[in-house]
């Protein structure tokens, strides 16, 4: 795995750059998808973020230094927030990075009066449903033939929701 960066004295407070939350740009947008490329077998695609940032979604990025440690992407409703994409850079996973971005969200969506949160996971995506469990989120529903999966077969979503 790779490590933040550190200042040459170790011991010294701050040796990490702060993380930070940027609006994604579309100056970020390389950096962005070849994070997507890593990340997943499907990735979203140019157009989807090109199109999420044209249509006012919220769409932030998690900064250190000049390391892109994640992001979200998510659409406000009328008093619920659909969360579209969610992504930890592979190299920073494991390390409580996706607990920042969703407690971002979180105070990002209590903020313009959402009451819940929404998403679809991957029904074989373990991992992810473990982490929004964790965080709250709890299983509402499923949808069949949702992802794209290998060989033009369909894979089924989990619905899960987080009463804010």
């Amino acid at each position: 795995m790779s490590a933040l960066p550190t200042s040459s004295d170790d011991d010294a407070p701050n040796s990490r750059p702060e993380a930070r939350f940027e609006a994604l740009t579309l100056a970020q947008l390389d950096a962005v998808l070849a994070v997507e490329l890593r990340a997943y077998t499907h990735p979203w695609t140019r157009g989807n973020f090109t199109d999420a940032l044209a249509s006012g979604y919220q769409a932030q990025v998690l900064m250190a230094g000049d390391h892109l440690l994640g992001y979200f992407v998510a659409m406000m409703g009328v008093d619920e927030v659909h969360l579209l994409n969610i992504t930890v850079t592979p190299e920073f996973q494991r390390q409580g990075w996706a607990r920042v971005l969703l407690d971002a969200l979180a105070l990002w969506s209590r903020g313009r009066g959402a009451q819940w949160l929404w998403l679809e996971v991957r029904a074989s995506n373990l991992r992810a449903q473990h982490i929004y469990q964790v965080h709250g989120f709890r299983r509402v529903g499923e949808r069949k033939r949702y992802y794209p999966a290998d060989q033009g077969q369909r894979e089924d979503a989990v619905v899960m929701s987080l009463p804010l």
